[in-house]
């Protein structure tokens, strides 16, 4: 046997038997506590630098469907009343479809870009451009 085959046969020997699979993207869930009437979130920063996002475009736009008032204070959010983070995942969930995934080839590798006063969705994977409503 050559030495490339014993190469290969304990390379394969040494493979994990399951993968993560063939997500490569996923939204991580907030991370975060109430107090009192308030909920503060921890990870939202976070979650926009994944989404390849500004964290103020992803806060105005969950401010807005959650009907809630709410800002940054340094690296938390604080939201005025009590928000479920399962309605919070749902918000982000939604907007990562109308504001990170490709319309047309499903991919998150797209950037945001503003063209006379119009808000654009480009894919960087497949080139397409999609106006989008501004937030």
């Amino acid at each position: 046997m050559t030495n490339y085959e014993e190469l290969l046969k304990k390379a394969q020997a040494e493979l994990p038997e399951h993968t993560e699979g063939d997500v490569r993207f996923t939204i991580e869930k907030v991370r975060g506590h109430l107090e009192g009437n308030k909920t503060v979130l921890s990870n939202l920063k976070k979650i926009a630098k994944d989404l390849s996002r500004e964290p103020e475009h992803l806060l105005k736009y969950l401010l807005r469907e959650l009907a809630t008032p709410g800002k940054f204070v340094r690296n938390r959010v604080i939201f005025g009343t009590k928000v479920s983070a399962s309605k919070i995942n749902k918000k982000i969930k939604k907007y990562a479809s109308e504001f990170v995934y490709c319309a047309e080839c499903g991919k998150p590798d797209t950037k945001l870009a503003e063209e006379k006063s119009i808000m654009y969705l480009r894919c960087l994977a497949c080139g397409v451009k999609k106006p989008v409503k501004h937030v």
